[in-house]
């Protein structure tokens, strides 16, 4: 049998509380779970309290924040500005990406996100300051045809690249490789966040 880490059983709970009883029951759409890591150079923060003070996580919930603002009001160009000049996800640019928000503001209404952080650890890659945020979410909508609540896409320990560009963290794109057996017109998962 399978053991599960107290941070996964909160994490899925969690999830599925929401997913249940609505989104709603999550406070904050982007949170720093109380067992989350953080490495910087070389060294571990842990603890909620100096984890919210740190200024690199100060800054990843205030980019997140954003883009969750521009959700809400499905401000595209607002939203665009998550995502990296340099954004490449599996040969998807920021050009698709704004594509596909369009069609998901099209189709839904009320769209939100969840982000739960486990893990952040600060990186240098070719003179860039880089984070990589290990993260379990989702993206939800209502149905505009259906009025129905819906998920859109979900992830479980997914991790996120930022890059900081200027004063803000911006969206580099996931980890993961697009499945061998996936259609050429699919597009790889979780291409939005």
């Amino acid at each position: 049998m399978r053991r599960y880490g107290k941070v996964n059983v909160r994490i899925g709970l969690g999830l599925v509380l929401s997913l249940v009883l609505g989104v709603e029951v999550v406070s904050a759409k982007v949170q720093v779970l109380p067992e989350t890591v953080l490495q910087v150079e070389g060294k571990k923060v842990t603890g909620q309290s100096g984890l919210l003070r740190h200024p690199v996580v100060k800054g990843l919930l205030a980019a997140f924040e954003r883009a969750e603002a521009a959700l809400g009001k499905e401000d595209m160009d607002e939203l665009m500005r998550f995502y990296a000049s340099t954004y490449d996800y599996h040969g998807l640019k920021a050009g698709d990406v704004r594509r596909v928000w369009g069609e998901v503001f099209e189709h839904y209404r009320a769209v939100e996100s969840l982000h739960l952080f486990s893990d952040i650890k600060v990186t240098q890659v070719n003179n860039e300051v880089r984070v990589e945020v290990t993260c379990t979410g989702g993206l939800y909508g209502t149905d505009e045809r259906t009025g129905k609540r819906l998920t859109l896409d979900s992830w479980f320990r997914e991790v996120h690249y930022l890059v900081k560009e200027g004063d803000a963290w911006r969206f580099l794109g996931n980890a993961g490789e697009v499945p061998a057996g996936a259609p050429f017109s699919s597009a790889p998962h979780h291409p939005l966040f």
